[in-house]
């Protein structure tokens, strides 16, 4: 059993997950070690694999669309895993060819070297609070659109509510008994106020 350290980088897809792994040692060989789909089933035969080797192994990745799903999925099996920020990675000047299989090999490259920096990796709850304010903030700038889409389609057909205050009970009455003069204008107010009506309520529950 080697007590040495394997740094190992994944260039993390949706559809597939690229190893590169770096022994330990400033000249060690840095090689690539496996390609693997997406699923975590698939990529937890590689681990297995790795962990078998009997080396201490540190694994890391960039933050993105993937989100946090490997990091919690190696931590909670106890294997010490890293995010990092992909803004922050080093890289050389006149560096623009990128591939999957690169990436994996520099991750693991300066993982080792200590060049990388780790970003804050929230709990599954905090993430869910930010989900729910992040989507809520979406609701809120899809309403206003949609809301000056529906006034700006009125106000050229001259339909002008004699109300105070827009966008009350009152108003969203009157909105849904306003009856235009041709077929496709109703139609088309309809399919304008239905999505503000949806997003409306989305909002206020």
């Amino acid at each position: 059993m080697s007590n040495s350290v394997l740094y190992i980088g994944l260039d993390v897809h949706k559809d597939s997950i690229e190893i590169a792994v770096a022994e330990s040692g400033r000249d060690a060989e840095v090689r690539h070690y496996e390609r693997t789909s997406g699923e975590l089933a698939a990529f937890d035969k590689a681990v297995h694999k790795l962990r078998s080797t009997g080396h201490t192994l540190r694994f890391v990745y960039e933050a993105g669309p993937c989100g946090y799903v490997i990091y919690r999925h190696l931590t909670k099996q106890g294997l010490d895993c890293t995010v990092v920020s992909p803004s922050l990675i080093p890289r050389k000047p006149g560096e623009r060819i990128k591939t999957d299989r690169r990436d994996a090999l520099k991750l693991a490259r300066s993982h080792r070297a200590g060049d990388l920096t780790a970003v804050y990796v929230p709990t599954e709850a905090d993430e869910a609070m930010r989900d729910l304010v992040r989507a809520r903030e979406d609701a809120k700038q899809a309403e206003i659109k949609a809301r000056q889409q529906l006034l700006a389609f009125l106000l050229r057909h001259d339909c002008r509510y004699s109300g105070k205050c827009p966008w009350t009970a009152a108003h969203t009455r009157w909105l849904s008994e306003l009856k235009l003069p041709h077929p496709a204008q109703r139609s088309l107010s309809k399919s304008m106020l239905r999505p503000w009506m949806k997003r409306l309520s989305v909002l206020s529950d």
